[in-house]
Protein backbone atom coordinates (compact mmCIF):
# COMPACT_ATOMS: atom_id res chain seq x y z
CA UNK A 1 0.00 0.00 0.00
CA UNK A 2 1.27 3.41 -0.94
CA UNK A 3 2.01 5.82 1.91
CA UNK A 4 -0.84 8.23 1.15
CA UNK A 5 -3.27 5.31 0.95
CA UNK A 6 -1.98 3.97 4.27
CA UNK A 7 -2.46 7.37 5.93
CA UNK A 8 -6.02 7.53 4.63
CA UNK A 9 -6.60 4.00 5.95
CA UNK A 10 -5.39 4.71 9.48
CA UNK A 11 -7.44 7.91 9.64
CA UNK A 12 -10.56 6.04 8.50
CA UNK A 13 -10.15 3.07 10.83
CA UNK A 14 -9.08 4.80 14.05
CA UNK A 15 -11.63 6.24 16.43
CA UNK A 16 -11.46 10.01 16.74
CA UNK A 17 -10.02 11.08 20.10
CA UNK A 18 -10.19 14.28 22.12
CA UNK A 19 -6.46 14.87 21.59
CA UNK A 20 -4.26 15.27 18.54
CA UNK A 21 -2.93 11.76 17.99
CA UNK A 22 0.62 11.13 16.81
CA UNK A 23 1.28 9.54 13.45
CA UNK A 24 3.92 6.90 14.12
CA UNK A 25 6.33 5.26 11.69
CA UNK A 26 7.54 1.73 12.49
CA UNK A 27 10.47 0.23 10.58
CA UNK A 28 11.00 -3.46 11.32
CA UNK A 29 14.42 -4.92 10.53
CA UNK A 30 15.75 -8.27 9.39
CA UNK A 31 19.32 -9.48 9.71
CA UNK A 32 20.01 -6.85 12.37
CA UNK A 33 21.33 -7.63 15.84
CA UNK A 34 20.96 -4.48 17.97
CA UNK A 35 23.77 -5.66 20.24
CA UNK A 36 26.13 -6.15 17.31
CA UNK A 37 24.94 -3.60 14.75
CA UNK A 38 25.13 -0.06 16.07
CA UNK A 39 22.12 1.56 14.39
CA UNK A 40 22.21 5.24 15.40
CA UNK A 41 20.34 7.73 13.26
CA UNK A 42 20.04 11.50 13.15
CA UNK A 43 17.29 12.40 10.70
CA UNK A 44 15.86 15.68 9.50
CA UNK A 45 12.15 16.41 9.84
CA UNK A 46 11.23 18.97 7.16
CA UNK A 47 7.97 19.69 8.99
CA UNK A 48 8.15 20.34 12.74
CA UNK A 49 5.94 18.22 14.98
CA UNK A 50 6.47 19.84 18.37
CA UNK A 51 8.77 22.22 20.19
CA UNK A 52 11.68 20.38 21.79
CA UNK A 53 12.78 21.06 25.36
CA UNK A 54 16.54 21.63 25.32
CA UNK A 55 19.07 22.10 28.12
CA UNK A 56 22.68 23.23 27.81
CA UNK A 57 25.76 22.44 29.89
CA UNK A 58 27.53 25.79 29.72
CA UNK A 59 30.20 27.76 31.57
CA UNK A 60 28.03 30.90 31.67
CA UNK A 61 24.39 31.96 31.43
CA UNK A 62 22.51 31.92 28.14
CA UNK A 63 19.36 33.81 27.26
CA UNK A 64 18.62 31.35 24.45
CA UNK A 65 18.27 28.06 26.31
CA UNK A 66 17.88 26.58 29.79
CA UNK A 67 21.36 25.90 31.17
CA UNK A 68 23.27 24.09 33.88
CA UNK A 69 26.68 25.57 34.71
CA UNK A 70 29.57 23.59 36.18
CA UNK A 71 29.04 24.78 39.81
CA UNK A 72 25.49 23.42 39.58
CA UNK A 73 26.59 19.90 38.58
CA UNK A 74 26.81 18.89 42.24
CA UNK A 75 23.03 19.19 42.58
CA UNK A 76 22.62 16.18 40.35
CA UNK A 77 24.57 13.76 42.49
CA UNK A 78 21.12 13.01 43.83
CA UNK A 79 19.76 10.22 41.60
CA UNK A 80 16.16 11.41 41.85
CA UNK A 81 17.13 14.92 40.72
CA UNK A 82 19.18 13.51 37.84
CA UNK A 83 16.38 11.25 36.59
CA UNK A 84 13.91 14.14 36.81
CA UNK A 85 16.27 16.31 34.76
CA UNK A 86 16.62 13.69 32.03
CA UNK A 87 12.85 13.26 31.77
CA UNK A 88 12.26 17.02 31.60
CA UNK A 89 14.32 17.65 28.44
CA UNK A 90 14.29 16.11 24.96
CA UNK A 91 17.84 17.16 24.07
CA UNK A 92 21.00 18.14 25.89
CA UNK A 93 23.81 20.20 24.40
CA UNK A 94 27.21 21.13 25.83
CA UNK A 95 30.25 23.30 25.19
CA UNK A 96 33.20 21.08 24.23
CA UNK A 97 35.59 21.90 27.13
CA UNK A 98 32.93 20.77 29.62
CA UNK A 99 32.23 17.41 27.99
CA UNK A 100 34.57 15.28 30.17
CA UNK A 101 32.88 16.63 33.31
CA UNK A 102 29.43 16.25 31.74
CA UNK A 103 30.23 12.61 30.95
CA UNK A 104 31.37 11.99 34.54
CA UNK A 105 28.43 13.73 36.21
CA UNK A 106 25.58 12.85 33.84
CA UNK A 107 26.75 10.08 31.52
CA UNK A 108 25.36 7.14 33.50
CA UNK A 109 21.82 8.40 32.97
CA UNK A 110 22.06 10.45 29.76
CA UNK A 111 23.88 7.64 27.91
CA UNK A 112 21.26 4.90 28.36
CA UNK A 113 18.50 7.43 27.65
CA UNK A 114 20.14 8.30 24.30
CA UNK A 115 20.40 11.98 25.31
CA UNK A 116 24.15 12.42 25.74
CA UNK A 117 25.45 15.44 23.77
CA UNK A 118 27.24 14.16 20.68
CA UNK A 119 29.52 15.65 18.01
CA UNK A 120 26.77 15.06 15.42
CA UNK A 121 24.12 17.01 17.28
CA UNK A 122 24.93 18.54 20.60
CA UNK A 123 28.49 19.77 21.14
CA UNK A 124 29.50 23.40 20.65
CA UNK A 125 33.08 24.45 20.03
CA UNK A 126 32.36 28.03 21.09
CA UNK A 127 29.82 29.30 23.59
CA UNK A 128 28.46 32.27 21.69
CA UNK A 129 24.87 33.14 20.83
CA UNK A 130 25.29 32.60 17.07
CA UNK A 131 26.56 29.03 17.49
CA UNK A 132 24.01 28.25 20.19
CA UNK A 133 21.14 29.50 18.00
CA UNK A 134 22.41 27.60 14.95
CA UNK A 135 22.52 24.37 16.96
CA UNK A 136 19.05 24.97 18.42
CA UNK A 137 17.70 25.47 14.88
CA UNK A 138 19.26 22.17 13.76
CA UNK A 139 17.85 20.30 16.73
CA UNK A 140 14.35 21.73 16.25
CA UNK A 141 14.17 20.01 12.85
CA UNK A 142 16.01 16.81 13.77
CA UNK A 143 15.26 13.51 15.45
CA UNK A 144 17.82 11.27 17.13
CA UNK A 145 17.22 7.50 17.04
CA UNK A 146 18.96 4.43 18.38
CA UNK A 147 17.78 0.86 17.74
CA UNK A 148 17.52 -1.10 21.00
CA UNK A 149 15.64 -3.93 19.27
CA UNK A 150 15.11 -5.09 15.69
CA UNK A 151 12.88 -2.11 14.88
CA UNK A 152 12.57 1.64 15.19
CA UNK A 153 9.38 3.50 16.07
CA UNK A 154 9.00 7.27 16.10
CA UNK A 155 6.47 10.03 15.65
CA UNK A 156 6.54 11.56 12.15
CA UNK A 157 3.52 13.79 12.45
CA UNK A 158 0.25 14.69 14.10
CA UNK A 159 -3.28 13.72 13.09
CA UNK A 160 -3.98 17.41 12.42
CA UNK A 161 -1.12 17.73 9.91
CA UNK A 162 -1.63 17.57 6.14
CA UNK A 163 -0.75 14.21 4.63
CA UNK A 164 1.77 15.89 2.31
CA UNK A 165 3.78 17.11 5.29
CA UNK A 166 3.67 13.70 6.97
CA UNK A 167 4.82 12.06 3.73
CA UNK A 168 7.78 14.46 3.54
CA UNK A 169 8.75 13.59 7.11
CA UNK A 170 8.46 9.84 6.49
CA UNK A 171 10.61 9.98 3.36
CA UNK A 172 13.31 12.00 5.10
CA UNK A 173 13.41 9.76 8.20
CA UNK A 174 13.26 6.52 6.23
CA UNK A 175 16.13 7.64 4.01
CA UNK A 176 18.27 8.38 7.07
CA UNK A 177 17.42 4.99 8.60
CA UNK A 178 18.36 3.20 5.36
CA UNK A 179 21.74 4.95 5.29
CA UNK A 180 22.45 3.70 8.82
CA UNK A 181 21.75 0.04 7.98
CA UNK A 182 24.70 -2.15 6.89
CA UNK A 183 22.79 -3.71 3.97
CA UNK A 184 20.39 -0.82 3.36
CA UNK A 185 16.96 -1.94 2.06
CA UNK A 186 17.89 -5.63 2.46
CA UNK A 187 17.78 -5.06 6.23
CA UNK A 188 14.18 -3.80 6.11
CA UNK A 189 11.50 -6.39 6.85
CA UNK A 190 8.55 -4.02 6.54
CA UNK A 191 7.31 -0.48 7.19
CA UNK A 192 4.14 0.46 9.02
CA UNK A 193 2.27 3.61 9.99
CA UNK A 194 -0.30 4.04 12.74
CA UNK A 195 -2.09 6.62 14.83
CA UNK A 196 -1.11 6.49 18.49
CA UNK A 197 -4.40 4.80 19.46
CA UNK A 198 -4.85 2.78 16.27
CA UNK A 199 -3.64 -0.39 14.60
CA UNK A 200 -0.57 -0.35 12.31
CA UNK A 201 -0.95 -0.60 8.54
CA UNK A 202 1.83 -1.86 6.26
CA UNK A 203 3.02 0.62 3.68
CA UNK A 204 5.81 1.64 1.33
CA UNK A 205 7.96 4.70 1.98
CA UNK A 206 6.67 6.56 -1.07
Amino acid sequence: MKLKEALAEIRKNTEKRKFDQSVDLIVNFKGIDPKRDNVNVIANLPNKIKEKKICGFFTSKSKLVDKITEPEFIRYKDKAALKKLVKKYDFFIAVAPLMPKVATAFGKVLGPAGKMPSPQLGILMKEDDAQVQALLDRISSSVKLRAKEASLKLSVGKESMDDEKIVENVKSVYGAILNALPNKVDNVKNIMVKLSMGKPVKTEAN
